[in-house]
């Protein structure tokens, strides 16, 4: 007969309880750490612009974060409605490896644009054409072909995962919550 003491008993214990909770965290982790990517995702067109700023952006310079890629326009009102939603979501995530990179379409001189960014608080990166020269379009346009649906109307966006793949595509202005939903999988 097996005799257990109370001590050994009590210890035995621990060390199961120990090894069970320590099991459980790193499923957690794992379970964290594992985000896979929709079979449909594409790697997203590399592409240079310039900011308002008077500054040459590179897409592939923001490599390792998660983007959130808007076409849009100063003259489509469901792209205004978006606008105070992507501040929201840059102000609350950019620390996370975050970024909002908006594209205009059609909308002016770069001196236009910035007032317009400037009125409505545009927290996040803004580019238009190098030298106006319609660099934008031949985005949009690469954009649609790299996903296999046409950019025909603003505001359309992608997230676009660490790795530059596009893990998901929106036609139409969306909410904060609906692209955060989408989003917290790949932060």
């Amino acid at each position: 007969m097996i005799r257990i003491t109370m001590t050994s008993f009590i210890r035995l214990f621990s060390l199961i309880l120990v090894l069970f909770t320590i099991g459980c965290v790193q499923k957690e982790d794992k379970q964290k750490k594992t985000t896979t990517r929709p079979p449909n995702a594409v790697k997203a067109p590399d592409f240079t612009l310039v900011s308002l700023e008077g500054d040459m952006f590179t897409l592939s310079d923001l490599r390792g974060n998660v983007i959130l890629l808007n076409f849009w326009a100063t003259w489509c009102y469901p792209c205004k409605i978006e606008i105070p939603d992507l501040n929201k979501l840059q102000e609350k995530y950019q620390d996370k490896g975050f970024d909002v990179v908006g594209i205009t379409l059609t909308s002016g001189s770069p001196g236009q644009i910035s007032k317009f960014a400037e009125e409505w608080g545009m927290n996040y990166k803004v580019l238009t054409d190098i030298e106006g020269k319609y660099e934008t379009e031949k985005v949009t346009n690469n954009y649609g072909q790299a996903t296999g649906v046409p950019i025909s109307g603003v505001p359309t966006s992608f997230i676009i995962d660490r790795d530059g793949y596009i893990v998901k595509t929106y036609i139409g202005p969306r909410s904060e919550q609906m692209f955060y939903n989408d989003l917290k999988h790949y932060l």
